[in-house]
């Protein structure tokens, strides 16, 4: 009943679907007090999630590795909403260096930090390491966000205290986490090439996102700290998150329909 409705788009109990927009999910807030930052705000789902809530009011950082397209992407929005509160920071999340030096650059301007959606990522690609010698899915998907997330966290908690807001975590994982290697996460073999799959590799990191929430929510629960952490699928949808193969996504929601029966 999952796959159906995520194909068909019919409403869960929640009265929203895969076919709502997040204009309609987001009708009558009013994000006026909130500041936004969302790795990979300049493109796919990351790009509405940036438009949708400048829409509402909120204050939106765009983390994005192309900063020439995150200007553009940041125009575009503009155009048709003058008053958006937009602005863009460079962050590639393969390079732990990248991540520290937006840190340091979004701490120096001084603005609170409401929410943090951890959306960048990268899909099925070939085999290759990061600059700090990872294998680039893990690397990308989890290490990168995981150490952003350390590293806005005390921003976050601080702002949570001072406004009296819940401040929010969105790890942006995937059904995709059930499909990784059979002993899940391969910590000591991360970036053996021998074995290596593009899809049970896309899966490990996903199914570390899940885990990273899971943990980091129980932590933060004990401490007492008013911030919630979720993990989410955020459905199929063609971004270009795609681009390195749609043989493969079709082949993958095949394997996901069999698990399922």
């Amino acid at each position: 009943m999952g796959i159906l409705r995520l194909i068909t788009g019919w409403p869960g109990p929640s009265g929203f679907g895969s076919a709502t927009t997040a204009e309609q999910v987001t009708a009558g807030i009013d994000a006026g007090d909130l500041t936004v930052v969302i790795t990979g705000g300049a493109s796919g789902i990351g790009l509405e999630t940036s438009r949708v809530l400048a829409l509402r009011g909120a204050h939106v950082i765009i983390a994005a590795r192309n900063v020439e397209a995150a200007n553009e992407a940041k125009q575009n929005i503009l155009k048709s909403n003058e008053n958006a509160k937009i602005d863009v920071l460079q962050l590639d999340l393969s390079s732990l260096k990248s991540v520290k030096d937006f840190a340091d650059n979004f701490i120096a301007l001084n603005l609170p930090l409401n929410i943090l959606i951890n959306n960048a990522g990268i899909m099925f690609c070939p085999y290759q390491l990061s600059q700090d010698e990872i294998e680039m899915q893990f690397a990308t998907n989890h290490l990168g966000h995981f150490y952003l997330t350390n590293l806005l966290l005390d921003k976050m908690k601080n702002t949570a205290s001072s406004t009296g807001i819940e401040g929010r975590i969105v790890n942006l994982s995937s059904v995709a986490h059930l499909h990784t290697y059979e002993e899940g996460i391969r910590f000591d073999s991360i970036n053996d090439k021998k074995s290596y799959s593009d899809k049970k590799a896309y899966g490990q990191s996903k199914l570390a996102n899940i885990l990273h929430a899971n943990e980091l929510s129980r932590r933060l629960e004990e401490e007492g700290v008013n911030i919630t952490v979720n993990s989410v699928h955020p459905g199929l949808i063609m971004t270009n998150l795609m681009k390195y193969s749609l043989n493969l996504m079709s082949t993958f929601i095949a394997s996901l329909q069999r698990r399922s029966t």
